[in-house]
């Protein structure tokens, strides 16, 4: 599509050789760029140039959902014509046509604008590195156009700069507090923004149910508060963490407050954001994967399940049924048809089992018992609503568990595609479980 020969191979200016790059960082802010396709290829570029603050231009007949709705974008529906580039600074040839692609580049070479073509980056005047951040670091990896090796490097450089292994010479984190969601329990389950906050606290105030491994990864220098508060034993009292999480900050240090599962969901993370706040110590609070959700999706379970459950409930047991400082109404939830999810709830099991069946719930409700959620050392259990507080004392289950009560409790990995196969037989699943429900009211009425 074009006799400019800078833009195919062979002509006097062929890059079909070996390329040496030049790394720089290109100020795009307020820039024109252009790019031209609007597939998967030109999805993945977009977050990083809007970031950059670029005025981003997509050239494409096509575009995915993603693209075409991406903030801040302007997107043209039509194919790519000649001039496209007018003002552009920086531009990428993404499409799946490689003649379109030579000619974007070629009509790049020819206003001197720097072109990536991504099906054949020797041919185009820009290569996009495999980028990474660490706090206010950019860094990018180049490989001759082995992509796979750049992204592996990167991926390499991420992970030592978080773990501390690569040292570099950085300014220490201003202070202050992090609350910090470990996830539930295996330590790769923690956040990227969680795990570089961790790696770069002076003070870690952890909980039990935090990742020992991620402590124990720790430098020499990190002084580890122990704020275990073990069910029914010995516990850190709250006001004495919200103390030592304030006090130490306005020491001048960092401090995370690490925790198990996320910092909001039963975490008292409000509480010491409260206290931050009050004490006038600047705080962060970051998301962690939450263990009811996540817990039952290790053991093969759903919470939800289209045509079976529309509503997910995730109930504390840290206190009794009937107990003046009870917040649930049992009652109510013996009468929803979807997934209850109980935490806290190994010592009470036939308790809130009981409850459920009082109100109603009919005692063949599948439930599921996990253990030790998403560790080397989890274990399901599996039984019905009238049997459940039995098996969990004949199995001697140990917190921490996730009790999961519903319909859902009975998939498993290995019959999913036997027993739920196709949606009609989930729904008829569903349409039993409810039966059941809509039965047992009846009788009581």
């Amino acid at each position: 599509m074009s006799d400019d020969a800078s833009a195919v191979p062979g002509g006097d200016n062929d890059k079909s050789g070996d390329n040496v790059h030049y790394l720089a960082g290109l100020d795009l802010h307020g820039r024109k760029v252009v790019v031209v396709g609007g597939g998967s290829v030109a999805q993945r570029r977009l977050p990083n140039l809007v970031a950059a603050g670029a005025r981003v231009e997509v050239v494409a007949i096509d575009p995915t959902p993603a693209v075409e709705s991406f903030p801040g974008v302007v997107v043209h529906k039509r194919a790519y014509v000649d001039g496209d580039l007018d003002g552009a600074w920086y531009a990428m040839a993404c499409t799946d046509d490689p003649d379109v692609n030579a000619a974007v580049v070629a009509e790049a070479e020819r206003r001197h604008t720097f072109c990536v073509r991504a099906d054949e980056a020797r041919w185009g005047s820009a290569v996009t590195p495999a980028s990474g951040r660490h706090r206010d670091v950019q860094f990018g990896v180049l490989a001759s156009g082995d992509h796979r090796l750049s992204a592996a490097l990167r991926a390499a450089i991420s992970r030592a700069l978080a773990d501390g292994s690569l040292d570099v010479d950085e300014q220490p984190h201003p202070p202050g507090v992090a609350l910090v969601g470990g996830g539930p329990g295996d330590p790769d389950l923690i956040t990227v923004r969680g795990l570089k906050l961790l790696m770069a606290a002076d003070v870690v105030v952890a909980d039990r149910l935090a990742p020992p491994e991620l402590l124990a990864s720790l430098g020499p220098q990190v002084e580890i508060i122990d704020a275990a508060k073990v069910p029914y034993g010995r516990a850190m009292k709250q006001e004495a963490i919200n103390d030592v999480l304030t006090s130490k900050a306005k020491e001048g240090k960092f401090v995370v407050r690490f925790k198990g599962g996320d910092p909001y969901v039963y975490g008292r993370g409000f509480e010491e954001l409260q206290a931050c706040v009050a004490a006038g110590v600047p705080v962060t609070v970051v998301p962690g994967i939450t263990s009811p959700i996540s817990v039952p999706s290790s053991a093969g379970i759903p919470v939800t399940h289209r045509g079976v459950t529309h509503e997910v409930v995730i109930a504390s047991g840290h206190v009794r049924p009937g107990h003046p400082d009870s917040l649930i109404d049992w009652s109510v939830l013996a009468q929803l048809r979807g997934t209850l999810v109980l935490m806290m709830a190994v010592e009470r099991v036939d308790v809130f089992a009981d409850a459920l069946l009082a109100g109603g719930k009919p005692g063949d409700t599948p439930v599921a018992m996990i253990e030790n959620g998403s560790l080397p050392t989890q274990r399901l259990i599996r039984t019905d609503l009238a049997h459940a507080g039995e098996t969990a004392a004949r199995e001697g289950l140990k917190p921490p568990a996730i009790v999961v009560i519903g319909a859902v409790a009975g998939f498993d990995d290995a019959d999913a595609v036997a027993a739920f196969g196709d949606l009609d037989r989930a729904r008829s699943a569903g349409d039993e479980a409810r039966s059941a429900v809509d039965e047992s009211r009846s009788a009581r009425r």
